[in-house]
């Protein structure tokens, strides 16, 4: 990947640029951030993150390209550096909440082992936040980008930084997928297969 050379802003334009360019996306970048996470506070967090990077390396920024795809970018490269180092840590367990837990009378109640789900259920449908949640990052990651965010194929292959082949078969695979998986709950509302 060529490197873009660094610019020279001054204070003033440095904020202007945070201030008009970056911050209208910020609805966009929780998003993203909570679909990816799953989670409201990760996702806060995330997006808070991305926006201290971008406004430290607002250099490296091009006036005038798409900042929405340039802080996406930051956002996903932050997710999945984030994400590695979550899957080398051991896992942490609060003793006190565990014993709290098991002393109260909550114990018998059933509780939804994946209370993620219960989050997205007001955004989308349940089956299809499901179905969604359960694809791979990476096939959940492209359908985010495009079919949700509306970004191009070449946009995207610079989020992600990889070829835009790549991007295609991506999306072709994770549309696939989500079609199978959705493919008894289409049924069951009425829809027919429409395939030739």
């Amino acid at each position: 990947m060529e490197e873009t050379p660094k610019q020279h802003y001054s204070d003033t334009e440095k904020n202007d640029i945070f201030n008009h360019e970056f911050l209208p996306h910020i609805s966009s970048m929780y998003n993203f951030g909570y679909r990816l996470t799953l989670d409201r506070d990760d996702a806060k967090d995330l997006v808070q993150d991305t926006y201290l990077k971008a406004y430290r390396f607002i250099e490296s920024f091009q006036k005038g390209t798409n900042a929405k795809a340039w802080l996406f970018r930051i956002l996903k490269n932050s997710f999945i550096n984030d994400y590695r180092k979550k899957t080398k840590e051991p896992s942490k367990v609060d003793y006190q909440e565990v014993e709290a837990y098991y002393n109260s009378e909550d114990v018998d109640r059933q509780i939804t082992p994946d209370l993620r789900v219960e989050s997205l259920k007001d955004m989308i449908g349940d089956e299809i936040s499901n179905a969604l949640n359960s694809l791979d990052v990476d096939f959940r990651t492209v359908i985010i980008l495009c079919d949700l965010e509306g970004f191009k194929y070449e946009e995207m292959a610079k989020i992600l930084d990889i070829p835009i082949g790549t991007v295609r078969s991506r999306l072709h695979r994770a549309r696939n997928l989500l079609k199978e998986k959705l493919s008894e709950y289409a049924k069951s509302m009425g829809y027919k297969n429409t395939e030739l």
